[in-house]
């Protein structure tokens, strides 16, 4: 009968046991229900990056623009490992990165980037092999060491960044100048550096970024619907250069020749409409590629053309041959001593490489005599010249639309009234001018009497299509036309009798040449700057054109005109065959023919 009790103490045991456990499962049941499910979040943003405008020439290239860079990334516990392999072999087909590279990347747990630099096309080839991975089933759900159940999720592919391409390389460098990389918000983006990419920078740069923030699907893609946040993308404005590509391209061709030639450090051209400041080249021989710019090309960077002065020379000399004109303190036909080519100035001799006893202030032009500078221009009171030489633009920025322009030097009133100091300023010495300088000043002697602004970009555009104009600054009128059509006339002549070379048939062409040393540490060596600085006409246009030859040394070819006139020819010549210029007969110019002879002049 014991037995029984013991039996029935088993069975409550058991019975009490099972009940206990009974309550627990329904306690963790009733927990599980009152306790919300830990999923993760199904709201995404996506961020659609505005992209920096391009840059066009005047005849339609676009030379520089931006794609964006995406990068591709993915949560590696979700993919299936059981088909980890296929994974691997076709984003290494559709993305060109090899299969050892995606799974070193694999190896690590979580979220892992595969590339940041795809881009565009490659980007849209991985959206639609992400469809592929979904359809057979590549990625799964899986549960996190916190319990939560993570959904499936497929390839990311977002925006990285924007990458900037110069479709033709070196031409219009550096000009167009360059970009650099900055992280802002873990997007990389592009800032102009140098040249018109650095001026239009805020013109050029990304507006604002486009946002939608919202549910997302298996791909996260963003579902575009009532419930979303969406800001709108704008992108940079486009800027067009007033420079058309065809026509730069062959002059730096010229440039490239001639370079290799003369033996020079470098040179430098530009061409500009007399009387708008339109800029129709602006080229070098020093140029590099802004995708790939090495140790050798950093000497290149700058736009010599802005940003370096250098003492013009005899190319000053028309300047201030117009200056005594307009205010009426010489008479071209004049006759002044020159004194066999040899003048003593206090302790300092002045010399003309090509002596004269006499000769009219016109042929001082002419003959580039020093002497006959000096003489012409020594009752020029100091500030009289100083601001004579800064109202023709020098001393002071051109204006034109590039960074980092240099203003060159024009002596104080001051020191103008240094005798010695003001006769050397009279033939380039003592004073410092820049390329756009000296091409903008002579430009007053085929416009009419202007002083204009050169610019490089012909207008903007905005991304809707809209077009604006920069401001543009009024021509200054600073000679008479009178005095005007006297330098213009001189010029001509130093082209039909002494710079022959410089003649064009059927297009009227006019200017000066210049051959200076270059200082250096104080001293003069024997190295040169020989320049040309003229005009080409026919009956419609009229364009400005510069050429400095920079560096030549003694032994070589160094004169103006044996560098830098022959170059100036050439450039006229391509301007006829692009079309820029029509040949006519300047006889009905009323342009007076010479019979003189051939003679060689100072420079």
């Amino acid at each position: 009968m014991a037995y029984y009790p013991k039996k029935t103490g088993v069975i409550v045991s058991v019975f009490f046991l099972m009940m206990l456990c009974f309550v627990v499962f329904l306690s963790i049941v009733y927990v599980k229900m009152v306790t919300p499910r830990k999923l993760p979040s199904i709201t995404a943003t996506k961020t659609d990056t505005s992209v920096r405008g391009s840059l066009y020439t005047s005849d339609g290239f676009e030379i520089a623009y931006s794609d964006k860079l995406y990068k591709a990334s993915v949560n590696t516990q979700s993919i299936d490992p059981e088909k980890k392999e296929l994974f691997i072999t076709l984003f290494s087909i559709y993305s060109g990165i090899p299969q050892e590279q995606i799974a070193q990347k694999l190896s690590q747990k979580g979220y892992v980037v595969l590339s940041y630099t795809l881009n565009s096309s490659v980007a849209t080839n991985l959206k639609n092999l992400n469809l592929i991975f979904i359809r057979y089933d590549v990625f799964r759900e899986y549960e996190d060491q916190k319990g939560r159940i993570i959904q499936k999720m497929g390839l990311s592919i977002e925006v990285s960044g924007n990458n900037r391409i110069y479709a033709y390389k070196n031409i219009l460098e550096p000009l167009i100048g360059y970009t650099r990389k900055i992280e802002s918000s873990n997007i990389t983006r592009v800032d102009g550096v140098k040249g018109a990419e650095k001026y239009y920078n805020n013109i050029l740069s990304g507006k604002q970024d486009g946002k939608i923030v919202g549910k997302r699907d298996v791909s996260f893609n963003v579902i575009a619907n009532k419930s979303a946040q969406i800001q709108s993308r704008q992108d940079g404005f486009d800027v067009t250069l007033s420079i058309p590509l065809g026509l730069q391209r062959k002059i730096e061709m010229i440039l490239d020749d001639a370079k290799m030639r003369y033996k020079v450090r470098e040179i430098v051209a530009g061409v500009m409409d007399s009387k708008t400041g339109r800029i129709l080249v602006l080229a070098t021989s020093n140029r590099f590629d802004p995708k790939n710019i090495q140790q050798k090309d950093y000497p290149h960077l700058n736009l010599n053309a802005i940003e370096y002065s250098y003492e013009p020379g005899s190319t000053i000399k028309p300047i201030i041959y117009a200056i005594l004109l307009e205010k009426g303190m010489i008479d071209p036909s004049a006759s002044i001593e020159l004194d066999n080519g040899y003048y003593k100035l206090k302790s300092y001799t002045i010399r003309d490489t090509y002596p004269m006893k006499t000769a009219t202030i016109e042929d001082i032009i002419l003959r580039s005599s020093n002497i006959g500078m000096v003489k012409i221009s020594k009752d020029l009171k100091p500030n009289e010249y100083h601001t004579a030489l800064r109202v023709f633009g020098f001393g002071e920025p051109s204006g034109i639309d590039l960074p980092y322009e240099k203003t060159g030097l024009v002596p104080t009133p001051k020191t103008f009234q240094n005798e010695v100091y003001r006769a050397s300023v009279s033939y380039g010495y003592g004073m410092r001018a820049t390329f756009i300088q000296l091409l903008r000043s002579y430009a007053i002697f085929s416009n009419g009497g202007y002083l204009v602004t050169p610019r490089v970009a012909d207008y903007v555009t905005s991304p809707s299509g809209e077009k604006y104009l920069p401001k543009r600054l009024e021509p200054i009128a600073i000679l008479s036309s009178q005095t005007t059509q006297q330098v213009q006339d001189t010029l001509i002549k130093v082209v039909q009798k002494v710079i022959k070379v410089a003649q064009v048939e059927g297009v009227i062409t006019g200017g000066k040449t210049g051959t200076a040393k270059i200082a250096i540490n104080g001293k003069y060596d024997n190295k040169y700057n020989g320049s040309f600085f003229g005009f080409a006409k026919d009956k419609k246009n009229a364009y400005t054109i510069g050429v400095v030859a920079f560096e030549s040394d003694i032994k070589d070819d160094y004169y103006g005109g044996r560098t830098a006139a022959p170059i100036f020819k050439q450039i006229v010549e391509t301007m006829l065959e692009e079309g820029y210029l029509e040949r006519f007969n300047p006889e009905d110019e009323d342009i007076e023919e010479s019979q003189d002879s051939e003679s060689q002049a100072n420079e």
